[in-house]
């Protein structure tokens, strides 16, 4: 097999795992609302009773969240990459499988941050247009409208699995010699999760933002962003 050839037959192999894998993710791993909101309220002494109070505090405290968040996702994923990428190209598949789950919960847990939940149809296309943008995916600001909501999430999917295709196919590159791999991995996993994560804190910051212009401000406590990390993300 050329060096072409491989990598076509990377890509392709990725792609069919990423778009089972991101389904099964979001249908099987998905975080509790409630009880997320109990243990961020309890932890970080929020005076919110709801995720949509979220949208009417200072920025500054959904950021200094989600850092937290986005950083404990990484850090799993690279953990994920050291383990598995010891097998080289034999753990394409079950490598994609884990990424996913910890990525969609991670996106989850962002959309929560920033007072944006996906209880209704609405809300997980909206959900999805937020993954897509994690995926650095331009749909267009009229895709939404132009879409019958359960349309949305596979044509997303659909899109994701093409670009983490074509993101795995040179990811994998360094891992065809399966002992030297498990490092590179590792590495590879860790950027691989943290630009998703920083592409959508960005997107659901923007959301968040416009909102918040039109609501009233609820006070955070003052000491938050100095308070010692006590809630422990577990992706």
């Amino acid at each position: 097999m050329t060096k072409n050839e491989k990598a076509a037959w990377i890509a392709e192999s990725a792609r069919k795992s990423a778009r089972a894998a991101f389904r099964q993710a979001y249908e099987r791993v998905q975080v509790d609302p409630e009880k997320y909101l109990r243990q961020l309220r309890d932890s970080y002494r929020l005076p919110i009773r709801s995720w949509v109070e979220m949208q009417r505090l200072d920025e500054q405290v959904p950021n200094a969240i989600s850092e937290r968040v986005i950083g404990s996702a990484t850090r799993a994923a690279a953990l994920e990459g050291l383990g598995l990428g010891v097998g080289g190209l034999l753990t394409i598949l079950p490598d994609m499988g884990i990424l996913s789950a910890i990525t969609v919960r991670m996106l989850q847990r962002l959309s929560l941050i920033y007072g944006f939940e996906y209880a209704t149809d609405r809300e997980v296309a909206a959900f999805w247009m937020a993954a897509a943008s994690a995926a650095g995916l331009d749909l267009g600001r009229d895709f939404l409208e132009k879409q019958a909501v359960e349309r949305v999430a596979p044509r997303i999917i659909d899109a994701m699995a093409v670009k983490v295709g074509a993101e795995v196919a040179e990811k994998w590159a360094s891992r065809v010699i399966p002992i030297l791999s498990a490092g590179a991995a590792a590495t590879l996993n860790y950027y691989f999760v943290r630009s998703w994560g920083r592409r959508a804190r960005k997107h659901f910051l923007e959301r968040h933002r416009a909102l918040r212009t039109a609501s009233v401000e609820i006070r955070a406590p003052q000491n938050l962003l100095t308070m010692p990390h006590v809630l422990r993300e577990n992706s």
